[in-house]
């Protein structure tokens, strides 16, 4: 009978192990930019602001450190590393990065969302990201950050 429940219990663990996802690999080779195009499009932004955010109000962020990572890829790819804490556990963070402008500043605006009528607990929730801000023509950039300069990178 003993055997009987240690052969069942072996086998939940082996199928459970089965059904766990498999992650995409870090290690997975970047794509080349399009002919004739000097720099990739933007990453998809998991914090990308939504249409329902309209019904939100926007919130502070507090942001402890920034970094910039310079990953050793072809393309170069720039990623932007972020720790803080949002104001509640309730409020998203939202971030928009847009295109560097004529001085080849990348302007970075870092905020949150919440929804005025949820009751939360008033705490201050940590975060930690990195966001890919992509690829870059042959030029000298600088990142800011809510207006504050985070650092530059040759591409």
């Amino acid at each position: 009978m003993f055997r009987l429940l240690l052969l069942s219990v072996g086998m939940i663990f082996v199928l459970s192990a089965c059904a766990t996802p498999v992650e995409a690999d870090p290690n997975s080779p970047v794509v080349n930019p399009p002919e004739g195009g000097s720099e990739t499009p933007l990453p998809s932004n998991p914090y990308q602001p939504l249409e329902s955010d309209a019904a939100l109000q926007r919130g502070e962020v507090f942001i402890d450190t920034t970094d910039l990572l310079i990953l050793e890829s072809y393309p170069v790819q720039i990623n932007l590393v972020l720790q803080g804490n949002l104001p509640t556990p309730c409020h998203e963070l939202r971030i928009v990065a847009n295109q560097p402008d004529e001085d080849n500043r990348i302007l970075v605006e870092v905020y949150s969302v919440v929804d005025p009528e949820q009751v939360c607990i008033q705490m201050l929730q940590s975060f930690e990201v990195t966001y890919n801000l992509g690829s870059f023509p042959s030029g000298n950039y600088t990142v800011l950050v809510n207006g504050e300069e985070v650092g530059q990178f040759d591409s």
